[in-house]
């Protein structure tokens, strides 16, 4: 086993260590418990448990996307049975054990364990006793996390983050998605306004990555014509650093940068998802934020990175289509993302004169899940900032969707900006009793 906990403080508490998942009833879970729980790189972890719900949860936690690129094998039998195992077996990067005995018990059997652990392993215990004492004698044994039954899946995601991730380095960037219901309903407009006001708003850097090779309109909406993006990161991933990602990069602003599509119709963009993978894994790396803008294609690519991303925006208009095409996003995302936050429902281009439409109450009824934002048609003030490669908020700050975009772009964030609270105007009768005073 490792020594590396024997450095963690003894006086840490065991009790109410639990990380609340999404509760039945729908809502999303508390971004707190998500942001504490980061991606594991590749490991294999084997887990020999005693209980069904310790062994529910462990196989939850695997299929989460933060372990998407761990190998996860759930076993019963707890210690024992583990033991067995290795006796012919080599161990793997983790083992996660559950052990319902004694404290005595426990140690003896964890002390057979460590005769067939390769150098290297790291082991958590799952156990059920809250004493500080065993906790202290499993840290001198080398063992990596104790954890009390019954477990969350991001209890244990947790736990596993810290032991593969450096609590001291920096932490991995944000990752938005930004895909639309249907083509042509402005997801790509809504993600470029988006990301602008993030970066001005958080002063953190951001990178836009427009994965709509052949079609991608970010270098236009930002009245950019980049020689070089994000096609040439994808043809050699391999390749890509942080010198070559900044040379790649076009830079929009003090904070925002774009990775432009090529838009040139004479290439195939045949994309694979490992290349798509590294290269948002290297982004995320060297910036606080990165949106997704997302063609309306599905693909084994698009849909890989819209299931890994941190937050996920859908923007439809309200039309039939784009009620059953949202619906069936959001019900994968529903069915594969357990751990996260719902996705968010923009709906745009509404209350367009002589369109029958289907209202945000039906959208909302259908779906299952409340509309984050509503932007109405205008086509005067998106068609003049489009001509003028400009953000709403540029272009004219009192406009209506520029107060909507800015609202989505905080909520997306989970940031919630300090607004001046207006002064309340003096009435009549209040300015007669002033000067009768």
């Amino acid at each position: 086993m490792s020594n590396e906990a024997a450095n963690m403080h003894d006086d840490v508490a065991l009790a109410g260590r639990q990380v609340a998942t999404v509760p039945a009833g729908g809502e999303s879970a508390s971004d707190g418990s998500v942001e504490r729980a980061r991606p594991v790189p590749r490991i294999s972890i084997q887990a020999f448990c005693e209980t069904e719900s310790s062994a529910q949860a462990v196989q939850a936690a695997a299929e989460d996307r933060r372990l998407s690129k761990t190998h996860v094998s759930v076993h019963m039998g707890g210690t024992p049975a583990a033991v067995a195992h290795y006796q012919e077996s080599p161990t793997p990067n983790l083992i996660v054990i559950e052990c319902s005995a004694t404290r005595e018990q426990l140690l003896a059997e964890l002390d057979m364990l460590a005769e067939h652990c390769d150098a290297g392993t790291k082991v958590v215990v799952i156990g059920h006793i809250n004493e500080v004492i065993l906790y202290r004698e499993l840290l001198k044994r080398g063992v990596s996390e104790y954890l009390i039954a019954p477990i969350a899946p991001l209890d244990l995601m947790e736990s596993i983050s810290n032991l593969y991730n450096d609590p001291t380095s920096d932490p991995v960037g944000k990752v938005y998605a930004f895909i639309g219901a249907k083509g042509g309903v402005g997801s790509s407009t809504i993600c470029h306004n988006a990301s602008w006001i993030l970066s001005e708003v958080l002063q953190s850097d951001l990178v836009i990555a427009d994965l709509d090779l052949a079609f991608g309109t970010t270098g236009l909406d930002f009245n950019q014509d980049p020689v070089q993006g994000i096609a040439e990161a994808l043809s050699s991933p391999e390749r890509l650093d942080e010198v070559l990602l900044d040379r790649l990069l076009t830079k929009c602003s003090e904070h925002l940068s774009i990775f432009a599509a090529p838009v040139i119709l004479e290439r195939d963009y045949d994309l694979q998802v490992d290349a798509c993978e590294t290269v948002v894994d290297v982004v995320r790396q060297n910036v606080p934020y990165v949106t997704l803008d997302l063609p309306h294609v599905w693909t084994a690519w698009s849909k890989r990175l819209l299931l890994q991303a941190d937050e996920v925006v859908i923007t439809a208009v309200p039309d039939l289509a784009n009620l059953r095409n949202a619906k069936n996003i959001i019900d994968l995302l529903k069915q594969t993302r357990k751990n996260d936050n719902r996705p968010h429902l923009v709906l745009n281009m509404t209350k367009m004169p002589k369109r029958p439409e289907i209202t945000a109450r039906d959208f909302e009824q259908a779906l299952d899940i409340k509309v984050t934002a509503e932007i109405e048609f205008d086509a005067e003030t998106f068609g003049q900032a489009s001509n003028n490669g400009q953000m709403i908020e540029e272009l004219n700050p009192k406009a209506k969707a520029a107060s909507i975009l800015r609202d989505i772009a905080m909520t997306v964030a989970h940031r919630q900006e300090a607004r001046p609270e207006k002064k309340s105007a003096l009435g009549f009768l209040d300015k007669l009793k002033l000067k009768r005073a």
